[in-house]
């Protein structure tokens, strides 16, 4: 048993050298959001899309079209509006005037790595069309069904400011993303740099440094990660908490949750928890790793009621008393 153990370990560390590689590729162009560059990358070891939230010119866009090509992977970028129908997603059945017959248009769904910019800017018809695709990895377009791509990723970002002509999110599209970024300004530091590369005129070129059979080989080692029967229910302690406050001693935060984690969450978290492990060349998990995820996993999950958002109270205002008062193994 040792032995595997340590075979899983050397093998981690391995491949965790690899992911580094892609890390410092993508930092060749993306000066900070070094949180963004990670959480991209644990979203992808885990097959999990992310949702990013944050105000104009933080670099998203680029930074998801400088992840594509560093891994050599098909990407789409695809601008979400009022108008926008379904079909104009996931492709629709073309009269074909020639062969007298109905043929499949397959829409720019079908890519590895998918761009969904201004997310909620696209009526919920429109969102609807993604939910099959987000959970089942999958497009059924007239009677036939089509597989995506095995690397299939939403990267959805939204801006909080604007609010006119938007729609949000239905709460069963955004419990499947694994987790919500909030970006956050540069520091001064950071600013100069991309001051440096970006403002001179000769941003640099990026270079594939992984494919498509290294990051399938990378996810069969994921499932090497060792976890605890112990962080396991620490898991679940922390998603039960958000349902039922009261058993966790949270009697506080009772009247400020509406709804909590689904089990997605509980999943989510592990497999987060296994990708950071991972991505840090470790073998096992430990609680910091559930801790560091945790907020990313949970703040879109958790519905606060009237009340909290009348006295401002945050999401992450609830699940930082969650893991205050939680158990850790």
């Amino acid at each position: 048993m040792d032995d595997d153990i340590r075979v899983a370990q050397e093998r981690i560390k391995k491949e965790s050298e690899v992911l580094e590689r892609l890390r410092e590729e993508v930092g060749k162009v993306i000066v900070g959001q070094t949180d963004m560059i990670d959480k991209i990358i644990i979203s992808l070891l885990a097959g999990g899309h992310l949702l990013i939230e944050g105000v104009p010119g933080l670099a998203k866009t680029l930074t998801v079209s400088t992840f594509a090509g560093a891994m050599n992977l098909p990407f789409k970028r695809i601008q979400f509006t009022p108008d926008m129908l379904p079909a104009d997603l996931i492709g629709t059945m073309v009269y074909n005037q020639k062969k007298g017959e109905f043929q499949v248009k397959k829409g720019p769904i079908f890519s590895s790595i998918i761009l969904a910019d201004e997310i909620n800017r696209a009526p919920a018809k429109t969102q609807s069309a993604l939910l099959e695709a987000m959970q089942e990895r999958q497009v059924t377009i007239g009677d036939s069904t089509y597989k995506l791509d095995s690397t299939f990723l939403i990267i959805a970002t939204q801006n909080p400011i604007e609010q006119h002509g938007t729609y949000p999110l239905p709460e069963a599209q955004v419990d499947r993303f694994m987790m919500k970024l909030v970006l956050d300004y540069p520091t001064k530091e950071e600013e100069m740099g991309i001051l440096s590369i970006h403002g001179s005129g000769n941003a640099p070129e990026v270079t594939a440094v992984i494919g498509r059979t290294d990051i399938e080989r990378i996810r069969e080692a994921l499932h090497q990660v060792y976890m605890d029967e112990k962080i396991e229910r620490y898991i679940v302690d922390i998603v039960a908490a958000s349902r039922d406050p009261e058993e966790y001693e949270l009697a506080d935060i009772k009247d400020l949750i509406a709804y909590g984690g689904s089990p997605r969450a509980s999943i989510f978290l592990k497999l987060g928890s296994k990708a950071k492990a991972f991505l840090d060349g470790r073998g096992y998990v430990i609680p910091d790793d559930v801790r560091e995820i945790g907020y990313d996993v949970l703040r879109h999950r958790l519905i606060l009621t009237y009340e909290a958002q009348a006295e401002d109270i945050t999401p992450e205002d609830v699940i930082e008393k969650i893991f205050s008062g939680v158990e850790v193994p």
